[in-house]
C-alpha cells in the first residue's frame, strides 16, 4: 500500500507462527539457517513428531525452524491446525526434504526489509485511495470432503467468505484496489457477480490431494475490481 510518505508495506496473516518466521527472516536469516540445519541432519519419522509436539516454544528462532521444517517434511506441505491450534498433519514421504535452503532465506531478508509486519483479521486491514490489496483466504472446498479450511483456530467458513466479499466491496467504495484468489466453485462465483467484480479463471498446481493421479493443474479464480471493470462506478 502507499501513503502520502512514500510507498509502504504491508504483510499481515492470522497464522502468528508464519508471521513470526517472517520477522525471524527479516531481522537475521542466520540463526535461523543454523537451527534449520539442524532440523535437517537430525530429520526421521520420530523426529518429526517430537518437533511437531513442541506447541508452547517461546524462541523465536526455535518456533520459525519449526515452522519450515514441518511446512518441508509434512504430508504435501498442508499446514493444517486442531481445535486448540495445534499443528497435527502427519510425516510426509519426502526422501530428500529440501529443510534448509540458505540462499531463498537470505533473498526473503532482502525482500521483506521495508515490509511492516502483523497478525490480524483481514477485517482489520487499514486501506482507501491508492492502495493495492491482496487477499489469499482459505480456499472454498471443491467438495465436501476436500476441505482444508481449518490453517488456523476456527477455520474459515462461508460466512467468512461472504464476510470477505463484503469488505472488498467496502474496500472498492473506498478507492482502493483489490485482487483475491479462490477456488473454482459455484459459491465463490455467485459471491462476485457484482459489476465492480472482473472474475477470471486462471490455473495452478496443487499438490495438496489424498489421491496422487489428482495433482496438478487446477482451475482457481482471481478476482478484482480494476482492469475491465476498474472504472466501475462505486455503487
Amino acid at each position: 500500500m502507499s501513503g502520502g510518505g512514500g510507498r509502504r508495506y504491508f504483510l499481515s496473516d492470522i497464522n502468528s507462527d508464519l508471521i513470526d518466521t517472517y520477522q525471524v527472516i527479516k531481522r537475521d536469516p542466520e540463526p535461523l539457517i543454523h537451527q534449520l540445519r539442524a532440523h535437517a541432519s537430525n530429520h526421521s519419522s520420530d523426529y518429526y513428531y517430537q518437533i511437531r509436539g513442541q506447541h508452547e516454544l517461546d524462541d523465536p528462532i526455535e518456533i520459525a525452524a519449526r515452522f519450515i521444517y514441518l511446512n518441508k517434511t509434512c504430508y504435501n506441505g498442508l499446514w493444517r491446525v486442531n481445535s486448540r491450534g495445534e499443528f497435527n498433519v502427519p510425516v510426509g514421504s519426502a526422501k530428500s526434504p529440501a529443510i534448509c535452503q540458505p540462499e531463498l532465506l537470505r533473498a526473503c531478508h532482502t525482500s521483506l526489509r521495508d515490509v511492516e509486519l502483523c497478525v490480524q483479521e483481514f477485517i482489520e486491514v487499514e486501506a482507501g485511495e491508492c492502495d493495492f490489496i491482496y487477499f489469499d483466504p482459505p480456499y472454498h472446498p471443491l467438495s465436501e470432503t476436500s476441505s482444508f479450511t481449518t490453517y488456523a483456530t476456527g477455520g474459515f467458513s462461508e460466512g467468512d467468505q461472504t464476510a470477505l466479499r463484503d469488505f472488498c466491496f467496502a474496500l472498492h467504495k473506498r478507492g482502493a484496489k483489490v485482487m483475491l484468489s479462490n477456488s473454482d466453485t459455484r459459491f465463490i462465483r455467485d459471491l462476485y457477480t457484482n459489476s465492480i467484480f472482473r472474475v477470471e479463471q486462471v490455473q495452478a498446481p496443487r499438490m495438496v490431494n489424498r489421491m496422487a493421479d489428482r495433482r496438478g493443474a487446477v482451475n482457481e479464480l482471481l478476482i478484482r475490481n480494476y482492469g475491465q471493470t476498474a472504472d466501475a462506478k462505486k455503487e
